[in-house]
């Protein structure tokens, strides 16, 4: 099997040195098996989009040696057969895996204001709580035209095997219910991720 590493930097400014270490180890491992370099750009909070910060990363990238084989390669231009490597022009494969996360009940819609979320911080800060979603839209069916798609964490506890630290166990009530489809269509990093893995 040929391994494939991929760096995978939101276009926010200048690729900084922790960014670039990761992409050197990213290559370095492709390279030492005979793989593949593989440019991502996670692009889907715009908020903080910065215009023209896709080509400096391009640029930086080449300038050291670490020229991806498979991505992005320049400002709106790819190569690879797994494309698009720009996840805001992924928004067609990410959307339906919400949907059928909703219809299958794992997620929910939630139409809770920015204002009602800020109280319920600050409500949660004074009491010395851990800010997180309360879970209000959760089991209702509300209705209205702006809303993000929460991802509903199962109750009970929940147990993975991590490979550092063993099996890690944790009570679900101690978890938020987190949002995977923004209000603007587009994935968080949780659904992003996931669906690009596949």
């Amino acid at each position: 099997m040929k391994i494939r590493t991929r760096f995978a930097p939101s276009p926010t400014g200048y690729l900084h040195i922790g960014g670039l270490r990761t992409a050197l180890f990213s290559y370095l491992l492709a390279k030492k098996n005979k793989g593949d370099f593989i440019l991502r750009i996670e692009d889907t909070d715009q908020a903080r989009f910065v215009e023209g910060s896709v080509a400096k990363l391009v640029n930086t990238l080449n300038l050291v040696g670490l020229s991806p084989d498979e991505g992005v390669y320049a400002e709106g231009q790819e190569k690879g057969k797994y494309g698009p490597y720009t996840q805001s022009q992924r928004l067609a494969i990410y959307q339906p895996v919400a949907n059928k996360l909703v219809d299958s009940k794992q997620a929910y819609k939630c139409y809770c204001s920015p204002d009602r979320l800020d109280k319920l911080r600050k409500e949660q800060q004074a009491k010395k709580q851990v800010p997180k979603y309360d879970g209000h839209c959760r089991d209702k069916e509300q209705a209205g035209d702006k809303y993000v798609i929460r991802f509903k964490i199962p109750e009970g506890n929940i147990e993975v095997e991590d490979a550092v630290y063993g099996k890690i166990k944790v009570d679900s009530k101690d978890l938020d219910d987190f949002v995977i489809l923004k209000s603007d269509g587009y994935p968080t990093y949780h659904l992003a991720n996931v669906v690009d893995a596949q």
